[in-house]
């Protein structure tokens, strides 16, 4: 029998404890919780809380409770627990001693070996007192593992070494690049990892061990706070248990936002004024929240670049783009990451328990195990509903046809997902909800799963919102909704199998209808103009292409946020339909350049890029003119 090597997520916010059981890694839970919070309290009478209870006390008795001891790791300095004074090391031990406790529970055997994980970017100090804290809690640290190594690890075991079971020399794994996107509570770090021959090794690493949630979650605090200072003169920051009750508020509202485009937070007697008890009730806007959080994703894009450099590598040479920690759920990391990186970013297994898991894949290889594949259950195809789209692009004709993606493919089931849309006519009675499965902006490329009217809307403006939000179950049953936000309207329906639906001859189909389409709307275009000659179809005909039929027209309020229903042009829309145009002539043209001309397109499509996601517009205007310049130069060789 293989000898027993934990593997210890040790996190800021939560930490995990994973062992691989059978050649398949899993997170040891209890009472079916696999995680941890990363909170040590003592309660009333002195005992001693790690974990859930610890966190729940903290609302109430902050002063006996200390949380984001991670970041302190490797300082000169002590926090106070109660009447005595502790230094990281030692809190970290009692949450290793306590992960400890629940893996010889549920196993029922000692627990004495763990490889332990810390960020990339953690410098010597931080390492050894990871080491120190693993010791005081009984536990032989035998390998510090950078956590996205461990995340590469759990996308690729076999990187790591995996022994065939019939003692067969291991196929060498392809040799891959991979970027890991480490956002966690308190630190952040982004890594390239180049796996290849059963070797994993980090090539560059950048990164922030002062940035992370939490402060995503200050930041909502002080919005929070702000706004009910300014109605009631009160500021709730300045009582510790009042600001305790708002930052416990903020954080789960922080969490229902990367699933859901609006929430609400209440709490009840958070604060007195006069004698009369307060209440706090708000709503929250994703894409204010995310506005809000912009400056600190825009650093850790900045930390991205430079690890690339350091790498000297570009975009084009990434092979996968893992997302690591809790906080990568926010939608708007995935956005910025997938526009500079030009591809979607892998968040198939949990990413709070992706870190542990490629720790005990870590602690099996040096134990002589055999390590399989991390399970996963996952939507294999993305799911929305058809909208209009209106932009500089198609002049004066929006694109009915729009395909906006809710649940978007490869995410972990079960999944809930919600966006906002918005009517495009004033009192438009009416709005139909068409669902569609697959890949294709347009939804002439994918496949209808369902669909359904919702009737009776308030007889308002256009730009009415409306919720839509999908629910996947395992067993793939999508339940799709739509919610009148000002009213509360609501009308569902329940699609059974929506998993299965989209099968291969399906959308060759659905690729031929939309052929055959474009075939007969160049026909009925004067003199044979193609599908962007001109509006096409028959004003008077509400059915005509280029009108929508009425009451039924959507606008998507991707990205994050509701557009009016006729913005006008957006600065930097223009030079982005050009710069994106480029980028895809460069793709293909780069096929058939030479290594060296290869290099040279990379670099200039990195600039033009990084102008893009920053939205330098002069700057990208530039980078725009000097790749056009060497494309037509390749194209006319």
């Amino acid at each position: 029998m293989a000898e027993l090597i934990v593997g210890i997520d040790l996190g800021t916010t939560n930490s995990e404890i994973a062992i691989v059981e059978n050649g398949q890694a899993r997170v040891l839970t209890e009472d079916g919780d696999p995680i941890l919070p990363s909170v040590v309290g003592l309660s009333e009478d002195g005992r001693l809380l790690v974990g859930r209870a610890a966190r729940n006390q903290w609302v109430l008795a902050p002063d006996r409770t200390v949380k984001s001891i991670k970041r302190k790791m490797g300082q000169d300095v002590k926090v106070q627990l109660g009447a005595d004074q502790f230094t990281p090391q030692e809190i970290s031990a009692m949450i290793l001693r306590t992960l400890k406790a629940r893996a010889e529970r549920e196993l029922g055997t000692p627990v004495v070996k763990a490889v332990i994980t810390v960020p990339a970017y953690f410098n010597d100090s931080q390492r050894q007192a990871t080491r120190e804290a693993g010791a005081l809690a009984g536990l032989e640290v035998v390998r510090i593992l950078n956590e996205p190594t461990a995340a590469a690890l759990t996308y690729n075991p076999a990187a790591g070494g995996e022994v065939p079971a019939d003692g067969a020399a291991p196929a060498a794994p392809p040799a891959e690049h991979i970027l890991v996107y480490d956002l966690g509570g308190g630190t952040f770090d982004v890594s390239i990892v180049h796996t290849e021959g059963g070797v994993v090794e980090v090539l560059a690493s950048h990164g922030d061990t002062q940035l992370g949630g939490d402060d995503f979650d200050e930041l909502l605090l002080d919005a929070v706070a702000d706004e009910f200072q300014e109605m009631y003169e009160v500021d709730l920051r300045e009582n510790r248990v009042a600001r305790a009750r708002l930052l416990r508020a903020v954080e789960e509202a922080k969490k229902r936002l990367s699933d859901h485009a609006f929430t609400r937070i209440e709490e009840e007697f958070i604060a007195e004024k006069d004698g009369v008890p307060l209440h706090l009730s708000t709503e929250v806007d994703r894409a204010d929240y995310e506005a809000l959080i912009r400056p600190l994703i825009d650093r850790t894009m900045e930390c991205v670049q430079h690890a690339l450099d350091d790498a000297k590598l570009t975009a084009a040479q990434i092979d996968q783009v893992v997302l690591v920690g809790g906080s990568t759920r926010t939608p708007l990391i995935g956005r910025l990451l997938e526009e500079r990186l030009g591809q979607p970013a892998h968040r198939e297994v949990n990413p709070d328990l992706c870190v542990a898991l490629g720790a005990a894949i870590q602690g099996a290889i040096i134990a002589g195990q055999n390590v399989g594949s991390v399970l996963v259950d996952i939507t294999p195809h993305s799911l929305g509903i058809k909208c209009l789209e209106y932009s500089d692009e198609l002049a004066f004709r929006p694109n009915e046809y729009k395909f906006a993606p809710i649940i978007r493919r490869n995410t972990p089931l079960p999944a809930s997902r919600s966006e906002v849309f918005c009517t495009v006519m004033d009192n438009q009675p009416t709005v139909e909800i068409d669902v569609y499965q697959g890949e294709g902006d347009d939804v002439r490329r994918n496949h209808r799963v369902g669909r359904f009217m919702i009737e009776g809307l308030a007889r308002v403006a256009a730009g009415n919102q409306l919720v839509v939000q999908l629910d996947l179950t395992l067993d793939g049953i999508l339940k799709v909704s739509a919610r009148e936000k000002s009213t509360g309207l609501v009308k569902q329906i329940t699609i059974e199998n929506a998993l299965a639906r989209y099968a291969v001859a399906e959308r060759a189909g659905a690729q031929a209808r939309l052929n055959r389409m474009w075939a007969d709307l160049e026909s009925l275009l004067p003199g044979g103009a193609g599908p962007d000659g001109g509006p096409g179809g028959d004003p008077a005909d509400p059915g005509a292409v280029g009108l929508p039929a009425q009451g039924g027209g959507l606008i998507s309020a991707v990205p994050p946020s509701v557009p009016t229903l006729d913005p006008g042009p957006r600065e930097g829309q223009r030079e982005s339909v050009q710069a994106r145009a480029l980028l895809e002539k460069a793709d293909r043209v780069r096929a058939k350049a030479t290594a060296e001309d290869q290099d040279e397109l990379d670099r200039l499509a990195g600039r033009v890029r990084d102008a893009l996601t920053d939205r330098r517009w002069g700057d990208l205007q530039a980078a725009c003119n000097e790749l056009s310049d060497v494309l037509f130069y390749l194209e006319d060789a």
